[in-house]
């Protein structure tokens, strides 16, 4: 299919529409492969460019070695419900997904069930770790070809999927490494989560502690970030919301910069990291080192209680980075008064900072899997927009111990 036109003009992308139900599982099955090559931003500058109509997170999905597992992970330690699944006995051969939520927060466990699949070639190469980062809108095809007009690479043309419950459109573009981004519209779908998914109700014993994915962090090579930057200006019409630098994330041996680009409600944010110069190899190397390319570092999730869920979370055996004791000594003149107890914030080791709007608490589990890639950040926000300048340097320090335990500092 010709997806760049030679006047740059949009391409003519035809909607497909099934309904039948092994028609569904191979079109969502081709939606959830990847044709295995590299991933570029595009190279041609742009104008600012008006927003994509991407209203929010819709799912995140994962590529692991043992979906079952992984699911069973997701549920008893971070409260997660199974609510769909597709596989063999819902007559997909060849993979297996568990589609999971929380509150507003969906995440896909997806996993192969033959040693050539594409899907482990991606775990063969990354470990486990995020295939997808998709995004609601109302319209994923229009979405898809403005994408693909302003230079986007096409991954996967717009296909709608049908069965008793409704309609999803669903389309994907390429982004950094061999991370997606895929496009879905569900306003017309009461399904648990996708056509050719079969419900599944398998609950947490402890649920609805954590509400919504609040950002999405990717790590990318040197001198990689004004890249996907600009590819977030050109392709998405998203802006600049924050900026850091080596004088703002750095500790007496690594340094790193990172710029938040964001859509104009602040509904979705994508921070982007760089290494920057240090006297010896920063976290974002060492992710890029073991996952195998730039990908998605971590995972935000807000809550509107951070005690009860970091409470429960280390109940259920979530192991969480630790900071200095010191690092409470100094909270009280830093950030001035809070409403919780900071005694339980340190029993806890809960981070605190504030911003001209308000302040936040936040805290960072250890990695998800056993390369150390994907991890997650629990956070509430109290009035603040930021992302814990304040903590920067605590934070950092506590993974430069890990990376010194692990023999890659």
């Amino acid at each position: 299919m010709k997806y760049f036109s030679t006047d740059g003009s949009a391409p003519q992308v035809r909607l497909r529409s099934v309904n039948n139900r092994t028609t569904i599982q191979r079109e969502f099955g081709n939606l959830l492969l990847t044709g295995y090559h590299r991933m570029s931003a595009p190279q041609e500058a742009r104008q600012q460019r008006a927003p994509l109509a991407v209203v929010d997170f819709d799912h995140v999905e994962f590529y692991v070695g043992n979906a079952k597992q992984a699911a069973y992970f997701y549920r008893t330690a971070f409260g997660f419900n199974i609510v769909a699944y597709c596989g063999p006995e819902t007559g997909v051969r060849d993979r297996v997904s568990y589609a999971l939520q929380q509150g507003a927060i969906r995440l896909l466990i997806t996993g192969a069930l033959t040693a050539d699949h594409p899907i482990a070639e991606h775990v063969h190469r990354h470990g486990d770790g995020v295939y997808a980062v998709a995004f609601r809108t109302p319209d994923a095809t229009a979405d898809f070809q403005q994408a693909v007009a302003r230079g986007a690479k096409a991954w996967r043309e717009p296909v709608t999927l049908r069965d008793a419950h409704g309609t999803v459109q669903v389309a994907e573009i390429a982004a950094y490494g061999d991370t997606i981004h895929r496009f879905v519209t569900r306003d017309n779908y009461t399904g648990p989560f996708l056509p050719g998914f079969e419900p599944r109700s398998v609950r947490a014993a402890q649920t609805e502690f954590l509400q919504r994915i609040d950002h999405v962090v990717a790590n990318v090579g040197w001198n990689e970030m004004e890249t996907w930057v600009q590819f977030y200006e050109d392709i998405f019409g998203f802006f600049q919301f924050r900026h850091f630098d080596e004088t703002d994330i750095s500790t007496e041996y690594t340094a790193l910069r990172s710029k938040v680009m964001a859509s104009p409600s602040l509904a979705i944010k994508l921070p982007i990291n760089e290494p920057a110069k240090g006297k010896k190899r920063s976290q974002i190397e060492e992710y890029v080192d073991f996952y195998g390319s730039p990908g998605v570092q971590h995972i935000a999730i807000a809550t509107s209680d951070i005690l009860g869920a970091v409470a429960q979370l280390r109940a259920n055996g979530v192991e969480f980075q630790s900071v200095p004791p010191g690092y409470y000594d100094t909270v009280t003149g830093r950030v001035g008064d809070i409403a919780e107890d900071l005694s339980a914030l340190r029993d806890l080791n809960i981070l605190v900072d504030r911003d001209d709007q308000g302040y936040l608490l936040q805290i960072f589990t250890k990695p998800l899997q056993d390369r150390p890639t994907v991890f997650f950040e629990i956070i509430q926000r109290r009035g603040s927009e930021s992302f814990g300048k304040g903590n920067f340097k605590a934070l950092f320090e506590a993974i430069e111990q890990d990376q010194a335990a692990r023999g890659t500092l």
